[in-house]
């Protein structure tokens, strides 16, 4: 699992309300478990990198766009590198893979979004695993 992927669920709707459903997520690899808030829509929480340490993204409020990048080296990454994009929400069932080695930035596309995060990790165990890059190395975010 060395690509980014989304992991689909699905849901089930009735007069009782909606049920959502990840049947095909192992939970086995989940250490930790958090999520972020954002009241608006002008707040980046970017460029966050880890070496070793992976993560999975479900929207369960609102909606985020996602962008990844593939580090080709933790000390001085290349300018070039490509970004990918991804689109989360809440109306659909997906979690977004996110394998180590990338670095990942997101941004609320609507007012009080929440963004769920699953780690393979428990915090503080690997001190030296994250890296921090500047918000516009690799994008403009809107």
């Amino acid at each position: 699992m060395d690509n980014p992927f989304f992991i689909q669920g699905g849901f089930h709707e009735d007069e009782r309300g909606r049920l959502n459903f990840f049947n095909e997520f192992d939970f086995s690899h989940i250490k930790r478990m958090y999520y972020t808030e954002h009241f608006s829509t002008s707040v980046i929480r970017a460029w966050q990198a880890h070496k070793i340490e992976c993560r999975w993204f479900l929207c369960v409020q609102g909606s985020f766009t996602v962008k990844l990048v593939k580090i080709d080296d933790f000390e001085t990454p290349a300018n070039t590198l490509k970004v990918q994009d991804f689109e989360l929400n809440d109306k659909e069932s997906s979690i977004l893979y996110i394998p180590k080695g990338y670095a990942n930035g997101f941004q609320a596309q609507e007012d009080n979004s929440k963004l769920m995060i699953f780690s393979d990790y428990v915090f503080g165990v690997n001190p030296n695993d994250q890296v921090r890059f500047d918000k516009n190395k690799w994008t403009t975010w809107s």
